[in-house]
């Protein structure tokens, strides 16, 4: 572990990591902001506190420096927040319909955090999920990354999930301007677990407008259609011929006000797009671009698909970092994971998890310029 700051006398070619106080939850527990710079000046700050990364702030094509990434100053404003900025959300992100599961014929009962068109949902791993936990951080510096390894224990019966669960999430900044997310997980009992990372991008700078005129590409031929619980009807929709399709890079604004029921479910995207490549090798997942500041992301992901959401729901004013606000789709997410209400839907990919079987995911964000 290196306590050393970017302008320490480390040899140039050196990634750094760097711990300080992020203040303290309404609970009394300490939470720490880590910050991680690689050799060329990409700077990523994770807080222990949900997992969460605070900052992310990367070149344009003219070599200046923004942060990309919605969130807050201050611990309390994440303890506030209802959007999930930069969190790490389990044991299961997105929804499970009426906060209900069978497995193993036992039936497990989940709280319910979330309702849309009249229908509860348990949603992101509850009203006490992975986002509200502080996790135990184990920093460590090499010559060209520098990582976070987050490890969490989830008692049994936590949020109505079964088994004691651990689980640990690496952030890991390369030399080359990616960071990569690995997710991992064990448990001493039959459970369920789709972890993902809920940031939201906004590719022209946070706060910077909406990112309605950054520019998408994902390689998903089908989505999967919702009722208007937003819960997925086990269906998987070709995406030709509606504002779903996105095989070609389009604007994320351009069809997104356009009569479509899925879309109106959503007042936008927020959608489970599933990959071509839904094996679990790593394969780029979505490609995005801001073509006032020329800068790419990006996602490469061992998982089968990704949530889309263009913030829809982010209310306008919400006050961010650097005096800036937030307002309606003034950024998007794209959670790579398992599909929304997998332990509902047997021809979904399992996310069940047994003992003896560790879980392991990857998902990689890239970032460069053109």
């Amino acid at each position: 572990m290196s306590d050393a700051s970017p302008e320490s006398s480390s040899p140039s070619t050196w990634a750094t990591i760097s711990r300080q106080p992020f203040g303290q939850t309404a609970d009394g527990e300490e939470a720490e902001l880590f910050t991680l710079t690689n050799a060329k000046g990409m700077q990523v700050d994770i807080s222990n506190y949900g997992a969460t990364i605070v900052r992310c702030i990367v070149p344009d094509r003219e070599k200046q420096w923004d942060d990309v990434l919605l969130g807050y100053d201050t611990l309390a404003e994440y303890e506030a927040g209802k959007s999930y900025f930069g969190a790490v959300v389990g044991r299961c992100g997105n929804r499970i319909a009426d906060g209900r599961f069978t497995l193993d014929d036992v039936e497990y009962e989940l709280p319910t955090n979330s309702e849309s068109g009249g229908k509860a949902c348990h949603l992101h791993g509850g009203s006490v999920g992975f986002d509200r936990r502080v996790w135990q951080a184990e920093p460590k510096a090499e010559q060209e990354t520098a990582s976070l390894t987050l490890t969490l224990v989830s008692p049994d019966g936590e949020m109505g999930y079964p088994g004691n669960l651990t689980a640990k999430v690496t952030y890991r900044l390369g030399a080359e301007n990616n960071l990569q997310v690995v997710y991992e997980g064990e448990t001493d009992a039959p459970t369920v677990l789709n972890m993902t990372q809920h940031s939201y991008f906004n590719l022209a700078g946070a706060g910077e407008g909406t990112i309605e005129s950054q520019i998408l590409q994902l390689p998903a031929s089908y989505y999967l259609t919702t009722d208007e619980g937003q819960i997925p009807t086990g269906e998987k929709t070709p995406v030709a011929g509606t504002p779903l399709d996105f095989l070609s890079p389009q604007p994320l604004g351009m069809r997104i006000n356009q009569e479509h029921p899925q879309l109106a479910i959503g007042s936008g995207y927020d959608h489970c797009w599933v990959f071509d490549d839904t094996t679990e090798s790593l394969k780029l997942g979505a490609k995005a671009m801001d073509p006032i500041s020329g800068r790419i992301m990006e996602v490469w992901t061992t998982e089968p698909g990704v949530q889309l959401y263009s913030g829809n729901w982010i209310q306008d004013g919400t006050k961010g970092k650097d005096g800036k606000s937030y307002g309606s789709r003034g950024g998007f997410c794209l959670e790579t994971q398992h599909f929304p209400d997998s332990p509902n839907h047997l021809e979904f990919p399992s996310i069940e998890l047994r003992p003896g079987m560790p879980f392991r995911s990857v998902t990689e964000f890239r970032f460069s310029t053109v």
